[in-house]
């Protein structure tokens, strides 16, 4: 090999190395590693950042925008309680997700379907107390599977139908029928859901959120929350309801009229008008009034509508010694005529406030969760009623006036991707800024709602892709391993095709790696005593279609990596043995499906 291939292989080695040990952040490693090749001239500067200009990683950038007008509009939640809602544990909910997972990504691109159930996903890990990488790992691993099942169901089959297309070779002119590649794609996802709710679960790993670390010494508020006659919890019991799962949240007593339910069972069923009385912390309180027709009753203040809810913040303040509202109830303050705030909930040191919130009256030290104007923290930092005001970060009203909208964009956008009308970026960009158009979520969090870490790595990563390719470094030690497998037959060397386009699969992206092994796997087949070409073109295409051992070899992985706090080595724990049987069960079937 060249100088520029030992250069490239060793410049690889170190960006493992680094990623392995947690040494820098991944998008900084391949930033650092492409820049490094172009330095020294294996690629050149187009080269070296040509992946940020690639549409796969510009898609992903706007379906991160179309994925944030679902999920502030309340789409996701409501898709996340239909689909998980009867979950109670996570093997549970990796059942349901694996029906719709591998269904929907057998017709549709998989980045996409991750990008919406992720924060579905996140979501009810909130809610049900358990690690979100209890259930990422599997998310990004069912919708790869998925897209093993037809010939649209990802885009490196498309790749692999046209090198097929375009080559001399009769038996691969006609490329590949929409579901040629079924009968192995099915057993493939089958074998992998089987997996990861049995052994795959097992070595998932546990990695709880801070939110769940810090246990008992949160401060819980007090807050009755009013059950309006639209609320889509009427008619469901307290526990199909969600609201004995909320973590760190506790539902006391409901009021019914006259009657008071206390303790409140878990198949006490929900009525109109009851008032449900919790204590919890911030964060749960906040998950509650994204319930639509689920409103805090405490002060008559509280802006409930949808849309002037968009003008509120959420912010946090403890009554001072000499504040004038010591002794007063909620109710008889009017936090709106002085504050232009409502209150929402109380919290008052360790101990439990038997009166309802409303008639709460104040003392020093009680801290209030309000509902106030955007200028509120500015306005009373200093004064002397309080001793400290601060917003809550992680509020942010639901624009559930704007769902409906949202959701025909998104049909839409199934539309436009499933019919091919125009480009799947073309039509993802125009998708996501109707979103911004149309309401569903603002300017600024649409940018918010964007993963540069994520992005970064995978535009990064084209570039030592391009310079494995360019430098022959990859194609000088596929054709070492052709060579060394051919005394083991044609089905030995179909398999070390597979085994030679995963590794590749984890080194550069999936499409570079069916482009380039493809005269490969021609070439293998000419030497295996001129057998059929095509059994070896279905192996190279599962084994790219397949990545599973590493984040950076498919986008859909990079994109859980950061939100399920994974490490490097937790891919390959989980993905490995996975690997291993997919790749006996393609050895095994790939001749009997394709005869060689």
């Amino acid at each position: 090999m060249s100088f520029d291939a030992w250069f490239t292989l060793a410049v690889l080695a170190v960006a493992f190395l680094a990623l392995v040990r947690n040494l820098a952040p991944p998008d900084l490693v391949f930033l650092c590693g492409t820049t490094l090749l172009a330095l020294f001239g294996v690629i050149n500067a187009k080269e070296a950042f040509a992946g940020f200009a690639n549409e796969g990683m510009l898609t992903v950038a706007v379906l991160f925008v179309v994925a944030a007008g679902l999920e502030q509009t309340g789409v996701l939640a409501y898709v996340g309680q239909q689909i998980l809602g009867g979950a109670r544990t996570d093997r549970g909910a990796l059942a349901r997700l694996s029906a719709v997972i591998v269904s929907s990504s057998a017709f549709l691109n998989n980045t996409p379907i991750v990008a919406m159930f992720m924060p579905v996903v996140v979501d009810w890990c909130r809610r049900n107390n358990v690690a979100p990488s209890k259930l990422l790992i599997p998310l990004s691993y069912l919708a790869i599977l998925g897209g093993t099942c037809t010939l649209i169901g990802t885009s490196t089959n498309v790749v692999v139908h046209g090198l097929m297309r375009d080559s001399d070779i009769a038996s691969l002119e006609r490329g590949m029928s929409l579901f040629e590649i079924t009968p192995l794609g099915v057993p493939y996802a089958l074998a992998g859901v089987a997996y990861l709710l049995t052994m795959g679960r097992r070595l998932l790993p546990e990695r709880k959120e801070l939110f769940e670390q810090l246990g008992e010494s949160r401060r819980e508020y007090m807050v009755d929350m009013l059950v309006q006659p639209e609320c889509r919890l009427i008619g469901r019991s307290v526990e199909a309801a969600g609201l004995r799962n909320l973590p760190g949240l506790f539902l006391i007593e409901i009021n019914r009229g006259d009657e008071i339910i206390t303790p409140v069972a878990p198949n006490e069923v929900i009525e109109a008008n009851d008032r449900l009385v919790f204590t919890g912390v911030v964060s749960s309180v906040v998950e509650l009034q994204k319930i639509a027709g689920l409103v805090p009753i405490a002060d008559p203040a509280y802006e409930a509508a949808p849309a002037r809810q968009l003008s509120r913040r959420m912010c946090e303040a403890v009554i001072s010694a000499d504040s004038p509202l010591i002794g007063e109830t909620i109710r008889d303050a009017d936090f709106r005529a002085t504050y232009g705030a409502a209150v929402v909930a109380v919290h008052r040191g360790g101990a439990r406030v038997q009166e309802k919130v409303g008639d709460i009256k104040l003392q020093p030290g009680d801290t209030l969760l309000l509902q106030t104007q955007p200028h509120f923290v500015r306005a009373h930092r200093n004064d002397p009623a309080f001793y400290l005001v601060s917003d809550v970060e992680q509020w942010r009203p639901l624009r559930s006036h704007r769902a409906w909208i949202a959701m025909l964009l998104f049909v839409a956008l199934l539309v436009l991707m499933t019919t091919g009308i125009v480009p799947i970026l073309i039509g993802a960009s125009l998708i996501a800024v109707l979103m911004i158009a149309t309401g569903c979520l603002s300017a600024g969090e649409a940018r918010q709602s964007i993963e540069l870490q994520v992005l970064i790595t995978i535009a990064a990563s084209f570039g030592i892709g391009t310079a494995l390719e360019k430098s022959g470094a990859a194609e000088a030690i596929a054709n070492q391993l052709v060579h060394a497998s051919s005394v083991f037959g044609p089905v030995g060397t179909l398999a070390c095709v597979y085994i030679l386009t995963s590794i590749l699969t984890e080194l550069i992206t999936n499409n570079a790696a069916a482009v380039l092994l493809f005269p490969i796997c021609i070439q293998a087949a000419r030497l295996s005593d001129n057998v059929d070409p095509r059994p070896f073109v279905i192996a190279l295409t599962f084994a790219a279609s397949a990545s599973l051992m590493t984040p950076i070899g498919y986008q859909t992985n990079m994109m859980v990596y950061g939100p399920g706090g994974y490490r490097f080595t937790d891919f390959i724990r989980v993905g490995l043995p996975l690997h291993i049987i997919l790749l006996v069960m393609a050895t095994v079937l790939i001749p009997i499906i394709w005869p060689l």
